[in-house]
């Protein structure tokens, strides 16, 4: 099954946009990467290293990212990361939600859990 990571400046902020996408997801494995080492605002490339690991049973990870140095950050995880990850290009609580319902699909993809999470840029509000 396709995991999912989310990255954000705020421990708190992973922890509870993981905690609503986790009510759609099932069994899907969702982990939040979020603060600094020092549990303080920022992001951490071996926090989220560490989430790759927990989330990634073999099909890939789908990456989700708040902004600035999450995004630098998990690209670096990325690159140390023995399989497959993908940051999805999207709003980060809407995308999780998304990639999460996609990720219960039996057939899920990386491919396709990354289109479900960046479909989430569409989703109009008002």
């Amino acid at each position: 099954m396709v995991g999912l990571v989310v990255v954000s400046h705020s421990a708190n902020a992973a922890e509870g946009i993981v905690e609503v996408a986790a009510e759609m997801g099932g069994d899907t494995a969702i982990e939040a990467a979020g603060g600094d080492s020092g549990g303080e605002i920022g992001t951490n490339v071996d926090r989220i290293s560490d989430a790759f690991v927990a989330a990634d049973d073999g099909d890939g990870v789908v990456v989700l990212v708040d902004l600035g140095s999450a995004v630098m950050n998990a690209e670096v995880a990325i690159e140390m990361h023995d399989g497959e990850a993908v940051i999805a290009d999207c709003p980060v609580l809407e995308g999780a939600v998304n990639a999460a319902v996609a990720a219960t699909d039996p057939k899920a993809t990386l491919e396709s859990v990354v289109e479900q999470a960046e479909a989430a840029a569409d989703i109009d509000k008002t």
